[in-house]
């Protein structure tokens, strides 16, 4: 695990499983007519239920970049929101990406949540390049504590060593420019 402390917040980037997190609110990386099918949506829907994709899917469809809220079921966290990240085609790119998580962050901030668990959106079937993505998710967070949001702790919880390297580097690169 790799922590970083900016004014009052912690980044955090974290080897594990996202349905396993424990905290206010985990991102789901979706599509934009909100089914769960692969990927992290996959893995959300099986150990968290049913439930979650009934309810989103009775919120969609809904543009590309923009979130929707569920409860979170059987999972360890509150809530779901589901950004949309891609389309029915299943492609995606930096605006999109850049997009999704600045809203993903708008929404936790209206559901006054104090910590919030990431994957790495569009990274899976999406098949964004992971460093781009590790940049533009975590430039995004930076900018929004800056920001002075009120959200205390935001987890990246990437499910393979490459992806936790990729982001554990590009948060070492985003450190080292805050510092200077």
């Amino acid at each position: 695990m790799k922590e970083f402390r900016i004014k009052d917040s912690t980044i955090k980037i974290i080897l594990g499983d996202i349905t396993e997190q424990v905290t206010d609110a985990i991102v789901n990386a979706a599509n934009n007519h909100l089914w769960l099918g692969g990927g992290v949506a996959g893995a959300i829907k099986r150990k968290g239920g049913q439930i979650i994709e009934q309810e989103a899917m009775a919120k969609g469809p809904i543009e590309i970049g923009e979130v929707v809220v569920t409860t979170a079921g059987a999972l360890k966290a509150k809530h779901v929101i589901h950004a949309a990240v891609m389309g029915q085609d299943l492609m995606t790119d930096a605006d999109k990406i850049r997009l999704a998580t600045q809203n993903s962050l708008k929404q936790a901030e209206e559901l006054k949540i104090q910590s919030i668990a990431f994957p790495a959106l569009g990274t899976g079937v999406g098949v964004f390049p992971k460093e781009k993505c590790a940049q533009i998710m975590i430039d995004a967070v930076i900018s929004h504590i800056n920001k002075k949001g009120k959200i205390k702790r935001f987890d990246f919880v990437l499910f393979d060593p490459s992806t936790f390297a990729t982001f554990e580097r590009q948060l070492d690169a985003a450190i080292k420019s805050f510092s200077q």
